[in-house]
């Protein structure tokens, strides 16, 4: 066996064959531990070395746990947390912001086409201002690209690309993933600065999203995305959670440079970089564009997303004589790929539990391009469609966008290699989140398990909670996720029960989120009728169908004696035909609904309005509300402008002509309203400008 590291002492106990028994760390003294630790170290960045970068461990993984394991005992025992130490990628404490940092070196972008003359153009360029050179050809990643800094061989920061001068320090989600060496090998300079590439490999990203699908969570659409969401996370325990990798490809300073690029690129390895299998020498352009084709043939079979290649000039000499642009090194160029088009492989079938217990198949596809937006998943409808189109994993098909916005399957282009050709998936029999039996409704496929599912709990408080419910602020879908895994809500009508202490238990949940979300909560209390009918998420019925019935019914209690009793009533109803006051008349007659809907009624009281009141004089204007105000509720102030012929609408965008700010309000809206240059007024300047129109707010 050989050690990259000069420094890694062959007789650690933890390197060759390491014991996974260890006596009680009450037995130790703390010259003891402190020695173990040390050994520890230094044994498992060793394990990581070979594991991530060689592709060769030495040791099970089992046995690699039970040392990280014995490490972080004797760490919290022995108070002997370190920044730089390998426990450091379980995460730690959410942060409040990231704090901007300016680059050692400046990241620019690459010049690119897809056209091999320009490329051919950029080789003339470069022989006519520095003469023959040859090139290194790399994989264009498409994934997050990154500024890594090492001190005295310590990771000190990770950074963010940003605008290419400064970006965010996100360290402490860095250090999270296992390919970040938190201390450099072997003979390593004293000060380096390197740029990566952040990804989720493909397998693990579609792994990923099938969890979300079955979780009832909408998916990413491709992995530079969920990269991209994730090293963002506040929270650095989230980052460790999900499947990040990195691969090292260029110095952007450092004590000691070499004298080319293909030289940095075979010591990334000795000091713990891993570096990408697919890097080749080329001496001529032409090679390089092979090069590019080759790559283009294969990258299907990566384990992670390139969109082409770059050919970089190998000699540093050369490089800073070409010199860069404002915008792009003039030493490299980028020869991009065509985009995949509309015809692409399906990687596996998650099933989508909604919030009426429907189950969606989803197919999981290898990233494509459809009409210029990237997809990589793509309904199928039902199991009467799987069969007509005889569609199964391993399947290439042809994807299309209905209307331009969903992706649908259209049709199987070539059957899988293992497949049958008459082979087709078929939906399981129990439900994917809470194992309940499958029933079938002609083509539609149900989950039984009501709000006993958590699929369908959770898309039912999101949905009470939304833009097109109550729009309760700070009740998004990571939040209720975490309040229905924590057991706080079993119920739609346990949001009403929340406790501030049961939310400032939890991770991530401050005493000013929680009192803003229970804020939230107690001003919904009183929700006009449209809102609440529309809350209560009965299927077919949204904000518009929800005015409609309050116009013609007038309280909560006649629409639920017509859907009840006579649904016939419901179809005068303007946006009501015979199918939606059918699904009105079902919702409101089966026994789940009608028990959860009584519990509500225990804390809520619909408003009945007259929406035929007022006038005309806002006309035109469009109102967004954040916060809580006084005296009236935020959605009594809604109907108040909507009453009198404005728009009060859940999200601030261009088209927003006022921002209304309460107490407590999100920050969400309030930096929305900044983007946009949308006025932003408090309560007072709301109720000055009302006047002026002869509007009483009161």
């Amino acid at each position: 066996m050989s050690f990259a590291d000069e420094n890694v002492d062959e007789d650690n106990p933890y390197l060759r064959e390491p014991p996974t028994d260890f006596e009680p760390v009450d037995a130790l003294s703390p010259e003891e531990a402190r020695e173990q630790v040390a050994l520890l170290r230094e044994a498992i960045r060793e394990h990581d070395r070979r594991y991530y970068v060689e592709n060769d461990p030495i040791i099970a993984d089992r046995t690699y746990d039970a040392l990280f394991a014995r490490l972080q005992e004797l760490e919290d025992a022995f108070d002997l947390s370190h920044p730089d130490s390998p426990t450091r990628s379980v995460g730690g404490e959410p942060i409040e912001a990231f704090e901007t940092v300016e680059h050692v070196a400046p990241m620019l972008s690459i010049d690119q086409s897809g056209e091999a003359d320009d490329v051919r153009e950029f080789d003339e360029r470069v022989r006519r201002e520095v003469g023959a050179v040859d090139y290194v050809c790399e994989p264009k990643f498409d994934g997050v690209s990154m500024e890594f800094v090492y001190e005295d061989g310590r990771l000190e920061r990770a950074v963010t690309r940003g605008d290419g001068r400064e970006g965010d320090d996100v360290t402490r989600n860095a250090r999270t993933i296992g390919s970040v060496p938190q201390r450099l090998h072997g003979d390593h300079p004293d000060f380096l600065a390197v740029r990566g590439e952040v990804y989720m490999p493909k397998d693990a990203f579609q792994a990923y999203n099938r969890e979300r699908i079955e979780r009832g969570e909408d998916p990413f659409a491709n992995p530079r995305n969920a990269t991209a969401g994730t090293i963002r996370q506040l929270d650095p325990s989230v980052v460790a959670e999900r499947p990040l990798e990195v691969f090292f490809f260029d110095v952007l300073e450092a004590s000691d440079l070499e004298a080319s690029h293909s030289a940095e690129l075979e010591r990334f390895p000795e000091w713990g970089l891993r570096v990408t299998d697919h890097v080749e020498i080329a001496e001529s352009i032409a090679d390089a564009i092979a090069y590019r084709d080759r790559m283009l043939e294969v990258r299907d079979d990566l384990n992670y997303e390139i969109d082409g290649v770059v050919i970089k000039v190998d000699d540093r000499e050369a490089r800073e004589e070409l010199g860069r642009t404002a915008r792009h090194d003039r030493y490299a160029f980028a020869y991009k790929f065509p985009a995949r088009a509309e015809v692409t492989p399906i990687v596996d079938v998650a099933v989508q539990v909604g919030r009426t217990g429907r189950l969606t198949p989803v197919a999981l596809l290898e990233p494509v391009d459809v009409g210029g937006v990237t997809v990589s998943r793509a309904s199928l409808h039902n199991p009467e469609e799987i069969a007509e189109k005889n569609v199964d994993v391993g399947d290439t098909v042809r994807v299309q966008r209905a209307g331009d916005v969903i992706p649908y399957v259209e049709e199987v282009v070539e059957k899988g290699a293992e497949n049958e050709p008459e082979s087709h998936y078929e939906l399981p029999d129990h439900c994917p989140v809470c194992d309940s039996p499958v029933e079938r409704d002609g083509p539609i496929a149900f989950c039984t398990g009501g709000l006993a599912c958590d699929a369908q709990l959770r898309r039912s408080i999101e949905y009470y909670a939304s833009d097109d419910g109550l729009d309760l602020e700070g009740l998004g879908e990571q939040s209720v996720r975490q309040l229905v895994d924590a057991g706080l809500l079993e119920s739609v009508a346990d949001l009403y029960e929340l406790d501030g202490d049961d939310l400032t238990e939890l991770e991530g949940w401050g005493e000013k989120s929680a009192e803003n979300v229970r804020s939230e909560i107690e001003d919904s209390r009183e929700p006009p009728l449209a809102d609440f009918l529309s809350a209560l998420g009965i299927p077919h019925v949204g904000p518009t169908t929800a005015r409609e019935l309050a116009r013609e019914f007038g309280s909560f209690e006649a629409v639920r004696e017509a859907a009840e009793n006579d649904p016939d009533q419901l179809e005068g109803v303007d946006d009501v035909g015979e199918t939606v006051a059918a699904q009105i008349h079902d919702f409101f007659t089966s026994e789940a609904n009608a028990a959860a809907v009584d519990d509500l009624l225990e804390h809520v009281s619909p408003q009945a309005s007259d929406l035929e009141a007022g006038g005309d004089a806002l006309e035109g204007l469009t109102f967004v509300f954040t916060g809580s105000l006084s005296g009236v509720t935020r959605s009594e102030a809604q109907e108040t402008v909507e009453a009198d012929g404005a728009n009060a609408t859940s999200s601030v965008s261009g088209n927003t002509d006022y921002l209304v700010v309460g107490e407590n309000p999100g920050a969400t809206k309030r930096q929305d309203a900044e983007d946009e240059g949308v006025p932003i007024i408090d309560e007072d300047e709301f109720r000055e400008l009302l006047a002026e129109y002869g509007i009483d707010l009161d």
